[in-house]
């Protein structure tokens, strides 16, 4: 069973930073690619960040280009979302996702993460 954990959420002021990591719990699972996703209540799951576990190919929504990095860590089965200049509007739960394959569907999910950006 494959469970993916989040962590790093919290409450940070307008223009700071904040780190997210998202652990992959079973060892033997290798992603096809791993992507990050946020939502506030009453509104639609907004796309943020996505990596190939290989690693040579990332994308980013327009929200948060130029602002926000996706990585991972191979050795600690680990997905990280780097965030920077942060603004009210990145108020939201964040969630990050697993791919198995190529097809246009996550099959994972993590529980979920708060980040609150006071303004």
């Amino acid at each position: 069973q494959v469970h993916l954990v989040e962590s790093g959420g919290g409450l940070v002021e307008a223009g700071g930073s904040l780190r997210l990591s998202c652990s992959i719990s079973a060892r033997t699972f290798s992603p096809y690619r791993m992507g990050w996703f946020r939502q506030v209540p009453g509104r639609e799951r907004e796309f943020v960040a996505a990596i190939s576990w290989g690693g040579d190919t990332t994308q980013y929504g327009d929200s948060v280009k130029g602002r926000f990095t996706i990585s991972r860590d191979i050795a600690r089965n680990t997905a990280y979302l780097q965030m920077t200049s942060l603004q009210f509007e990145d108020t939201a739960v964040y969630y990050c996702a697993a791919k198995v394959s190529s097809v246009d569907r996550y099959d994972y999910w993590g529980q979920g993460t708060q980040v609150t950006v006071s303004s």
